[in-house]
């Protein structure tokens, strides 16, 4: 037990600075585009998925919450939605870049989120304005203005218990709230996995997961489905560990919303309707991660 406690701390601390600096680059970039992208998936209309899935991959703290917020209040599309929510990794690139894990692995998950979510979100809309279903796409309801307004106190709640800095902190200060919840994080997730790994074994965990598209992408998937960012963590450490594949990773990294889905079961009424794009969002997660496991997806 000291032995995994020890190698925890250590594989931990090494990872401090790197992950610091990697939350500064985000902060930054996030300052910097946050608003402007807001405004531009507002006006994307038909474009909306493509617009929304870019959007979407770059680090920008609660961008799926606000792709819920306009989505509740009928400005954007449900395949907007959906491809903001497959194509958004959380914690991923984070811990990617502290760990020293190769670029071109990194844009190649990317890019393969990018692409699911985008031709996902087309397919849905194309498939909504074929029924002309004008509860979900074309009726804005009348009470939209008090569904903005609980978007916002929902907003303004959840960014007091995750990551996001919601303008209130200069990006260093805000950097470094991320660098040491994050950190601690890591270090009750690696500790858990190392002591699993530990009595249990690799090899054993290995052949639970590993190598079987079905399952392990089924697990992932649901791990994804946790509403803030210890999905990521969690997600991007066990493949970090060689505990389950890229495509059972890619799986759960695509139902990974951050805390988008709790936001919109609060501003988006209809809970059967928030059960249907919860479960939409799994089976494409899961489907996607069984097909890139089927091909023999290699990154």
């Amino acid at each position: 037990m000291l032995e995994v406690i020890k190698d925890t701390l250590l594989d931990g601390v090494k990872l401090l600075p790197f992950l610091f600096i990697a939350y500064l680059i985000m902060e930054y970039i996030e300052h910097k585009m946050g608003e402007k992208s807001k405004e531009l998936i507002r006006k994307s209309d038909k474009f909306g998925p493509i617009i929304g899935g870019i959007l979407g991959v770059f680090p920008q703290c609660g961008f799926s919450v606000s792709a819920t917020n306009l989505y509740a209040g009928r400005v954007i599309t449900l395949g907007t939605l959906i491809a903001v929510y497959l194509s958004t990794s959380d914690e991923m690139l984070p811990i990617f870049i502290s760990e020293a894990v190769s670029p071109v692995i990194i844009f190649k998950i990317l890019g393969i989120k990018l692409l699911i979510g985008v031709i996902a979100g087309f397919i849905i809309d194309f498939f909504i304005r074929l029924k002309d279903d004008k509860e979900v796409n074309n009726h804005i309801s009348h009470n939209e203005n008090h569904l903005h307004n609980e978007a916002g106190e929902a907003i303004g709640h959840l960014c007091e218990d995750e990551h996001c800095h919601c303008e209130k902190d200069g990006i260093f200060k805000s950097a470094i709230k991320h660098t040491i919840n994050i950190f601690l994080f890591i270090l009750l997730v690696t500790f858990i996995i190392n002591i699993v790994v530990h009595f249990i074994g690799e090899e054993a965990i290995g052949n639970i997961l590993y190598n079987k598209p079905i399952i392990g992408s089924i697990i992932a998937a649901l791990i994804g489905l946790i509403p803030n960012c210890a999905a990521s963590v969690i997600l991007t450490n066990m493949y970090l560990q060689n505990v389950i594949s890229v495509s059972s990773l890619i799986a759960g990294l695509l139902t990974g919303a951050g805390v988008g889905l709790a936001v919109l079961f609060k501003t988006n009424k209809g809970i059967k309707n928030n059960l249907k794009i919860m479960t939409l969002l799994y089976v494409i997660g899961v489907t996607s991660g069984i097909f890139l496991e089927l091909i023999n997806l290699q990154i």
